[in-house]
């Protein structure tokens, strides 16, 4: 019809898939691979922490816990200069290019147990990330504790050194306990630009510096989450989920911090979550 606009591939529909399914004691995760490889569910106890897959109409920007690689965030218009060549990648919201592409695609299982999997995505010279390389994910629990680890291998060429990070819709918690030293303002876009200012008040859809661990409260249970980068998004706009989302630097970063990532070589970070009741 004359009168349909497309959706961004952003807001596109995503099969859930098969999941594989990781337990140790009151601790479950469901992991969706083919779902861009991201957390389906997490539930501790009886209480679900994030929107899950009854999400997914939304499109594949807003539901799970995602990774976000080989970039995080937007990216202004899909373009930027690496070595002195100009790059477009496909814009994904709007005109710009959001999140990386390893949340759209099928992760392949490279290994799975009960407690553990391992997953893998090729980056693939001249699709949406024209530089080739290659992605691997780990997902483990160890008791109360789930820990999530990413990471990008560059292949034969230098590419712009990835900033990796994780995008979780937790179900909204009843306390957020956050206190960053600094944050991004962001631009009539909405996208974050420097110099950093002082963190005011929120509701936020922001960029910030933060090196201490975020805490959220809800259904009698404490969720603790520690990362090591230090640029952390808090989105607590909606009325349904709040996204805390650490990230190895800011939005735009490809555009705001000239980095290099030698062929061969990779970059990887970690982000933990460490569930108790509360005394």
């Amino acid at each position: 019809m004359e009168n349909d606009v497309p959706l961004d591939p952003a807001h596109e529909l995503l099969a859930v898939g098969p999941l594989i399914e990781l337990r140790d004691g009151p601790l479950a995760v469901s992991v969706a691979p083919q779902a861009g490889g991201r957390l389906a569910q997490v539930l501790h106890g009886d209480h679900l922490w994030l929107v899950g897959p009854e999400g997914a109409q939304d499109g594949a920007i807003a539901w799970g816990c995602y990774p976000m690689v080989p970039w995080s965030g937007r990216v202004r218009d899909g373009r930027f200069l690496f070595q002195a060549r100009s790059v477009q990648l496909p814009p994904t919201l709007g005109a710009h290019a959001i999140h990386g592409t390893g949340y759209r695609l099928p992760w392949q299982v490279d290994s799975a147990d009960t407690r553990h999997c391992r997953l893998s995505l090729p980056l693939g010279e001249g699709s949406e990330w024209p530089f080739g390389g290659r992605a691997e994910q780990r997902i483990m629990l160890d008791g109360p504790r789930l820990r999530l680890e990413l990471c990008v291998q560059a292949g034969t060429q230098p590419m712009p050194r990835p900033v990796l990070g994780w995008h979780p819709w937790f179900r909204k918690p009843e306390r957020v306990e956050f206190a960053p030293a600094v944050r991004y303002p962001r631009d009539a876009d909405g996208i974050a630009v420097l110099p950093t200012v002082a963190v005011g008040e929120g509701p936020w859809d922001d960029c910030f510096i933060n090196t201490a661990p975020v805490i959220l409260r809800s259904a009698g249970q404490v969720l603790t989450l520690r990362s090591d980068s230090d640029h952390w998004v808090v989105y607590d706009e909606p009325s349904h989920a709040t996204c805390v989302e650490p990230q190895g630097g800011p939005p735009d970063a490809f555009n705001l911090v000239a980095d290099v990532l030698a062929p061969g070589d990779s970059v990887a970070t970690w982000f933990e979550w460490v569930f108790k009741d509360e005394a």
